[in-house]
């Protein structure tokens, strides 16, 4: 059987570091957050490359210490990476 490039299976949710989220205007946390959903609605694996955001990583730093020393939140939301974004029934 013949190899594929991959298709499907992403998320719509978009993490970044709290520190870049506070710095990002409303506009600019909106085209990521668009262009992550609208990727996904697609069945595509990543969203354009035209909505990376720069700056988000420290100079020097490594990868293993950007996701790890770091405060990750979702853009959408506020809420750390990570967290259900589903609304659950409250029980009476």
């Amino acid at each position: 059987m013949p190899k594929s490039k991959v298709k499907g299976g992403g998320t719509s949710k978009v993490c970044l570091p709290a520190s870049k989220v506070r710095s990002m205007s409303a506009a600019a946390k909106k085209k990521v957050v668009n262009a992550k959903r609208s990727a996904a609605s697609k069945g595509k694996y990543k969203r354009s490359k035209g909505s990376n955001v720069s700056g988000a990583r420290k100079k020097g730093a490594t990868l293993r210490d950007w996701f790890e020393k770091e405060n990750w939140i979702n853009v959408a939301t506020g809420q750390p990476c990570g967290a259900s974004s589903r609304k659950r029934k409250k029980k009476k």
